[in-house]
């Protein structure tokens, strides 16, 4: 049974999360993949959702996969007990998992039942193809991707930080030139994705 939890911004809504996941993360493990920040300048929400892991008593095993072998990648995302994936760019974030090899290890992962955090570029990439956040994210800087494919773990296309500065009107515009082709589904930096097996559903933290 896939277990899923998909945000904008994982420091934001770790309460939905406690919700999601029972509660209860002493002595659990995650592997924290913060692979799509390399390109970016602004990487504050990397260490802002590595302290909201580590302060709701989960152990944060950081795996960057565009360096790591091959044999690391495998062994870590056997042993812990979450996987987790950042935000930044999404392109040279799945030019990587791909290149690597990551993309299928993840994918059975969560096939097989192990718990999923994505965060922004960690959540679109569950899709079936990012080429709809090309409004969003330079693809640019993937310039070995291959094709838009992607893990295809999910139905619909997440749209992180609707109605969120600075991503407003990058948002409206996927929004406006996507939506009668794509099941976009935008949540905003309060807002969480849980997907259950087939079922998902949205919620919003109380303020």
């Amino acid at each position: 049974m896939r277990e899923i939890f998909l945000s904008s911004s994982f420091a934001d809504v770790t309460d939905l999360f406690v919700k999601f996941s029972g509660g209860n993360h002493d002595g659990q493990r995650v592997t924290f993949i913060p692979t799509a920040s390399l390109t970016e300048e602004v990487t504050f929400y990397v260490r802002a959702g590595r302290e909201a892991l580590e302060k709701l008593g989960l152990i944060v095993d950081e795996l960057e996969i565009s360096t790591a072998t091959s044999e690391e990648i495998e062994s870590r995302l056997e042993n812990n007990d979450y996987i987790y994936i950042t935000g930044g760019n999404t392109f040279f974030l799945l030019q990587e998992l791909k290149r690597t090899g990551s993309d299928k290890l993840i994918t059975d992962h969560i096939k097989s039942g192990k718990k999923y955090i994505g965060e922004s570029a960690g959540s679109i990439i569950l899709s079936r193809n990012i080429e709809y956040v090309k409004g969003m994210d330079d693809f640019s800087a993937a310039p070995k991707i291959g094709s838009f494919s992607s893990l295809g773990l999910v139905e619909f296309y997440p749209v992180p930080h609707y109605t969120n500065f600075p991503f407003k009107e990058s948002v409206e515009r996927i929004i406006s030139s996507y939506e009668d082709e794509l099941d976009l589904l935008p949540i905003s930096n309060t807002q969480a994705i849980i997907v259950n097996d087939n079922e998902y559903e949205v919620w919003t933290r109380e303020n």
